[in-house]
């Protein structure tokens, strides 16, 4: 099997190529692109030079110049795609159509091996190459609007204040965190709460637009952040408002990703 990889982060390229290499050793990456103009000329030149198309391609979707999606507006794709990100991992559901799925960085083996499975499986049932249709970018742009469209947020958490329930707006919200294996949110006005959801489902409830998981234990909205500075290892540490009480570190895998949505 033939493997391209598409993404802009060394150590993530790194990481998945030894994984690959220890879930399927027989697997050979013919190549490894970091940009959305990069991946069009290196398929460009396989066709021109007459070699095939990967069977499939590993495509982390925010990129150097912009996100992969509009690497299907230039060329048609025939392979299959594994789709990567840090962040925007709700909405990728839609992306197990077409024969795509997707992976959360940094990347897991038995996620991984779950996504070789599938890869396996679909070419068993279909052909690969010119003879297949090629991947849709409307088709996807399509199932990723219509999830979407009906996924619900939450709006609000129902919590104990004292002996009284209260309902808390979620805009209300400035951060999630956990602290003795428990989870809270402090609310802009600096009033903290316990939540009865672990963080890993509160990733899940969040809108990604508003809320994005800097760390296993934090989860920051963007008005939350006050300054951003450079952090040992790599890493960004945060200043949040109101205060919180300990180091509020970006973790080095999602430093990148951060600064994107921070930058919408």
């Amino acid at each position: 099997m033939n493997v391209l990889i598409v993404e802009d982060e060394e150590l993530a390229v790194r990481k998945l190529t030894k994984l690959l290499q220890e879930v399927e050793p027989d697997l050979r990456i013919v190549g490894v692109t970091a940009s959305i103009s990069r991946t069009v000329a290196w398929m460009q030149q396989q066709r021109a030079s007459q070699q095939p198309d990967p069977d499939l391609i590993f495509m982390d979707i925010e990129l150097a110049d912009g996100q992969s999606f509009e690497i299907f507006e230039r060329i048609d794709v025939f392979s299959k795609v594994v789709f990567t990100t840090s962040y925007d991992e709700y909405a990728l559901q839609a992306f197990k159509v077409n024969s795509i799925d997707y992976l959360l960085k940094p990347v897991q083996r038995k996620d991984l091996v779950r996504s070789l499975k599938k890869f396996h499986d679909l070419t068993a049932q279909r052909p690969a190459g010119p003879a297949a249709l090629p991947i849709s970018l409307e088709n996807v742009l399509r199932a990723w609007q219509h999830q979407q469209q009906a996924r619900q947020y939450r709006k609000r958490f129902l919590v104990r204040q004292g002996p009284r329930l209260v309902s808390v707006e979620v805009a209300d919200i400035a951060y999630f965190f956990t602290d003795e294996r428990f989870s809270f949110f402090r609310c802009h006005s600096g009033q903290k709460y316990l939540v009865d959801y672990p963080l890993d489902e509160l990733a899940e409830l969040l809108d990604p637009e508003q809320f994005t998981r800097i760390s296993r234990g934090l989860i920051v909205t963007h008005q939350a952040v006050e300054q951003m500075q450079p952090y040992f290892g790599s890493r960004l540490a945060l200043t949040l408002t109101p205060a919180f009480e300990k180091e509020a570190l970006v973790s080095r895998e999602k430093v990148n990703d951060f600064k994107k949505w921070m930058g919408k």
